[in-house]
């Protein structure tokens, strides 16, 4: 397992502690005897395109999706060329009903390749990192949570003035890991069609996000690149 440079340098000694080891473990046996998303190249890709310093806004997501071809390392993102799914359409509207963009621009949309928007400082953060294919949370309470947490531990105390979209309640519960006066901390209901009425739409997360980021003299996201 290798994690990029400066993330290394700030969670690197958790790849030396026994639960590491004992994940290591477990996902080779899984290598071994079935197909696991993403591929393998890809279970550290959050980190790779969104370095420590660089992270302005961190969405946390639960584990990738369990169909081909879909996960690549970015929660909520999938690769280009394939259906996206419909929490990801979701986001996409609520985007476009946020900036005033027609709602066909959303509907749309080909592409729910998020990388863009990694690129540009948004972590797009699974708790879990892997998943057996077609089994949703199979490789939950194996050790990527415990790891993901000290991530999220070590933004909310070496940084400040980030933004954490937490939808839906188990991001929510990840609520006491941050610090609200150090962070912006905004939460709703998932984006998943099951519970996107419920608080999710007509949230302003993205509009929220970018006047706390200005406020602060830090640049905003440019969520619109999607429709690009």
């Amino acid at each position: 397992m290798a994690i990029e440079e400066s993330w290394r340098r700030v969670v690197g000694a958790e790849f030396d502690k026994d639960y590491m080891g004992e994940l290591r473990e477990f996902l080779r046996g899984e290598l071994r005897s079935r197909q696991i998303y993403p591929p393998k190249d890809r279970w550290f890709r959050a980190f790779e395109l969104t370095p420590f310093e660089s992270v302005r806004v961190v969405i946390l997501g639960q584990d990738p999706y369990h169909g081909a071809n879909q996960a690549h390392g970015l929660c909520f993102s999938v690769q280009s060329g394939v259906k996206l799914p419909p929490s990801l359409v979701n986001i996409f509207l609520e985007i476009a009903r946020e900036f005033g963009v027609e709602k066909s621009a959303a509907e749309r949309a080909t592409s729910g390749d998020l990388s863009a928007w990694a690129q540009s400082g948004v972590l797009l953060l699974n708790s879990v990192l892997t998943v057996a294919a077609n089994e949703a949370a199979s490789h939950g309470k194996r050790g990527w949570e415990r790891f993901t947490d000290v991530c999220i531990s070590a933004l909310n105390e070496r940084r400040e003035n980030l933004v954490f979209m937490l939808w839906g309640n188990y991001a929510k519960s990840k609520i006491p890991l941050i610090d609200p006066a150090r962070h912006l901390v905004l939460s709703a209901a998932h984006p998943s069609p099951l519970s996107a009425h419920s608080g999710f739409f007509g949230c302003d997360h993205f509009k929220i996000a970018n006047q706390y980021l200005q406020d602060r003299g830090i640049t905003p996201i440019d969520w619109l690149s999607v429709f690009n």
